[in-house]
């Protein structure tokens, strides 16, 4: 196995074309892209399913969300240690395969008859194991594929087609679903899965791999240096910190908003679905001032006003009422504002991280934060659906909403909000970003 200490990056390599004129970058990025699609996508399409098929009550769908989004808490931390002695590649390609295989079986069951509420459950818990497999993987598999001279530019790369996705994706899914029937959603849902397999399949360059130690260590050893690393660092605590307020409000509140929409509002599917692919459009224009804006105002600035922005829009939402046009400009609106502030988090954020944390690392930390940062999604569907239970859709969206600014909040007050223009090395020197 051909190990590289410096994860891809040894200036004695012969120098590699240009970063878009570099097919396996580009079989990579479109893979990413393709599985980020299809991950956030399935997040909407499968509640969307349990509700319209099945007419699960709010605190079914609360369940199920959460059913979804624990192997985020369960596998996260195991996934980073392991992903560090794996080829990034190969774990990508598996874990493509399964999602594209379970949604597939399941529209076909769906299709028969014979897909229930339980093995919707089930589902929604293999598909989420194998997205934190694929989502840690790919966060560690740039270091290793390309020069240090390409990596700012390709972790932007990478970073904007998956921040776009993550905001994107949700409305993808509304769409399929109110323009095709449930089941073929889903199986459009494997058919992104599919895709992002044959693209990082021809992968052709073998991935340096960071140097093992001497001795090798326990999962446990390996798992527990990767927390030490965020637990020492006040960026990376303030990033998991502000990462989990913000992901525990966002699961309560969508839990909610998925069913205000159409039963609060009397919103048909096709308005439903636009709603929530407006906010497409909002992280294209976020992903296109991500690279500008950090320069002129620094980034601790940036973070704060993008994510108070962003967030405080759907404080908007509970005032709603019917389904008129103005209702559905304000909706449209809010997704916008949405998309764009969620896309120059994200963004700075994902640099933050990949600024202070040394290539051996990289995967075990993007799993730390992730476990941390999202950790908490589903109890926040349980809230969001139990919320929704007792006191109603629109008190709770108010609630869940107001809950969207604890985020932006404790960015102020971090280390977060005093970066300037420059990001801090991993050997403690400021790098531009």
């Amino acid at each position: 196995m051909p190990s590289d200490p410096s994860g891809g990056n040894d200036p004695r390599r012969p120098a590699s074309p240009g970063l878009w004129r570099d097919p396996d970058f580009r079989r990579l990025w479109l893979g990413q892209t393709v599985s980020q699609l299809g991950e956030h996508a399935t997040t909407v399409i499968l509640p969307l399913l349990a509700v319209l098929a099945f007419h699960a009550d709010p605190g079914g769908l609360g369940a199920l969300r959460a059913v979804g989004q624990a192997p985020i808490l369960l596998l996260s931390l195991f996934v980073g240690a392991w992903v560090d002695r794996w080829r990034t590649r190969t774990t990508m390609v598996f874990a493509d395969a399964g999602r594209a295989l379970a949604l597939a079986a399941a529209a076909v069951a769906c299709l028969c008859g014979r897909l229930g509420l339980p093995a919707l459950f089930v589902l929604a818990f293999t598909v989420g194991a194998l997205s934190v497999v694929f989502d840690v993987a790919y966060q560690a598999s740039l270091v290793r594929l390309v020069r240090r001279d390409r990596l700012l530019r390709g972790n932007s790369a990478l970073e904007g087609s998956r921040s776009a996705a993550q905001i994107g994706g949700p409305a993808l899914g509304g769409a399929l679903v109110s323009l095709l029937s449930a089941p073929a959603a889903t199986a459009a849902g494997a058919v992104l899965f599919a895709l992002s397999f044959l693209a990082i399949r021809r992968i052709r360059r073998t991935e340096a791999m960071p140097e093992p130690p001497p001795r090798p260590s326990r999962v446990r050893h390996r798992v527990g240096e990767g927390l030490r690393f965020v637990a020492r660092d006040r960026l990376l605590r303030a990033v998991c910190v502000a990462s989990a307020a913000f992901q525990f409000s966002f699961a309560a509140l969508m839990t909610v908003y998925l069913l205000f929409l159409p039963r609060e509002l009397r919103l048909p599917g096709t308005v439903v679905g636009l709603a929530l692919a407006v906010a497409g459009p909002g992280a294209l224009l976020g992903s296109l001032l991500a690279a500008r804006l950090p320069a002129r105002f620094g980034y601790g600035p940036m973070l704060v006003c993008a994510a108070a922005a962003g967030d405080a829009a759907f404080l908007c939402v509970p005032a709603l009422h019917g389904s008129s046009a103005v209702t559905v400009a304000a909706l449209l609106v809010v997704g916008f504002v949405f998309g764009l502030g969620g896309q120059l988090v994200n963004v700075a954020l994902m640099a933050v991280r990949q600024s202070v944390t040394p290539d051996g690392l990289q995967g075990r930390v993007a799993a730390t934060i992730t476990f941390v940062g999202m950790g908490l999604t589903p109890l926040g569907s349980l809230v969001g659906g139990l919320l929704a239970q007792a006191w109603g859709l629109r008190t709770s969206l108010s609630i869940t909403a107001a809950g969207m600014l604890l985020s932006p909040a404790l960015m102020a007050l971090s280390p977060l909000s005093r970066l300037g223009r420059q990001l801090p090395s991993p050997h403690g020197k400021s790098a531009t970003a």
